[in-house]
């Protein structure tokens, strides 16, 4: 077998000595999609972050390809219905729900991206950079003793609920009507309608498929509580961008924080992005995805990852024996 880590920088040596038992480990730092192209040429396991998207070119560049491995539950970078046309599996942590109950990375970021928007911290580091000194400038406002909204109470979501509780929160979640799980009081349940009107903060965590992609519309922007911050660390594509703009631009929210945008893949401007750098209305922070990038949720997730690429390895080996 011909492994190919296509974003080799810190990649745990552990998980490299586990995919070693199945052939040769390529590790490389591939930064453009012509080097990508070229190296997966003799590729039968393709690893992958969120750094290149895996469509059908690559597949038609790596004849060879058996297996596509990404240490992430989301999976908007791979073309999936192109690598299950191809018999090319997909091997990822979606749905690896009690591994994951310890990953707890873009829960924290989501959380720091709160306090950063709420203590205006970008503005103030930058005002401190420049040379002034000027306080009052910057009052912010405190988590404790506001009422955040989760919408999306799974992994990630109930661990957020759990910080937000410590800092002194009151906490409402919302869930899809036919949501059959509970949550664990003081959170309160409620319809989303409810959660919107009343929530100073409102955290997204939805996992994106066909029938989220979007959900959170104009309608749903504009029933949040006037002064309202708004959060997104899943992905971008669960949101009008758009009207989140809209709501930002014309003050009915104080503020908003996304770790994630739509076409993260694609080039040219995008309208978060130049909303932040134009620095216009209420404030917007943007970060580059990283809400899991972190040295100890990395290296936990590709080990456990490696694993699971071996143990599919293994199957596979047992029924050519056959």
């Amino acid at each position: 077998m011909s492994i190919l880590l296509t974003e080799s920088k810190w990649f745990s040596s552990a998980a490299r000595d586990t995919l070693g038992a199945m052939g040769a480990v390529r590790a490389l730092d591939i930064a453009t999609r012509e080097e990508l192209l070229t190296e997966a040429r003799d590729a039968d396991v393709l690893w992958v972050r969120l750094r290149h998207y895996i469509g059908a070119d690559v597949m038609d560049a790596a004849p060879e390809l058996r297996a596509i491995a990404t240490p992430t539950t989301g999976l908007t970078h791979i073309d999936l219905e192109e690598a299950s046309r191809r018999g090319i599996a997909v091997i990822s942590l979606r749905g690896e729900t009690d591994f994951l109950k310890e990953i707890r990375a873009t829960a924290e970021h989501t959380i720091a991206l709160m306090l950063a928007l709420m203590r205006r911290l970008p503005a103030a580091v930058a005002h401190a950079h420049g040379g002034g000194w000027d306080r009052d400038r910057f009052r912010g406002n405190e988590l404790h003793g506001k009422t955040a909204g989760i919408v999306g109470y799974g992994r990630l979501g109930r661990i957020v609920a759990g910080y937000l509780q410590a800092f002194g929160c009151r906490v409402l979640a919302a869930e899809r009507k036919d949501w059959e799980g509970r949550v664990d009081p003081p959170v309160e349940l409620v319809p989303i309608e409810e959660l919107l009107a009343h929530s100073d903060l409102v955290s997204l965590h939805v996992s994106l498929d066909s029938a989220t992609e979007g959900f959170f519309n104009q309608y749903l922007f504009g029933l949040m509580k006037p002064g309202a911050w708004f959060i997104n660390t899943a992905r971008g594509e669960l949101i009008d961008e758009a009207a989140l703009v809209a709501c930002l631009r014309e003050g009915r929210l104080s503020g908003a924080a996304v770790d994630v945008i739509a076409g993260e893949h694609e080039s040219g401007p995008h309208p978060l992005i130049e909303y932040a750098r134009a620095g216009e209305g209420s404030p917007l922070i943007v970060t580059p995805h990283i809400g899991g990038c972190t040295v100890e949720s990395m290296v936990k997730t590709e080990e456990f990852l490696a694993g699971r690429v071996l143990a599919w390895h293994g199957r596979g080996t047992e029924e050519g024996d056959r």
